[in-house]
């Protein structure tokens, strides 16, 4: 099941929301910023179809 979130830019702070795929327990993928434009790291740890921690880190 995938679920759409809203995440912050770690560079300029803009909201971006990101689809997370909650049947993956741990996962870790690069996404572009819809604002900035530049690529940063997003952590998702999900459990039971619920995304229970949401990161987002510069590359």
């Amino acid at each position: 099941m995938e679920e759409s979130e809203t995440i912050l830019c770690p560079f300029c702070g803009q909201p971006c929301e990101i689809t997370v795929d909650t049947g993956v327990h741990s996962q870790r993928f690069t996404t572009d910023c819809e604002v900035c434009c530049r690529p940063f790291e997003v952590t998702a740890e999900c459990e039971d179809g619920e995304i229970l921690r949401l990161e987002a880190a510069a590359n």
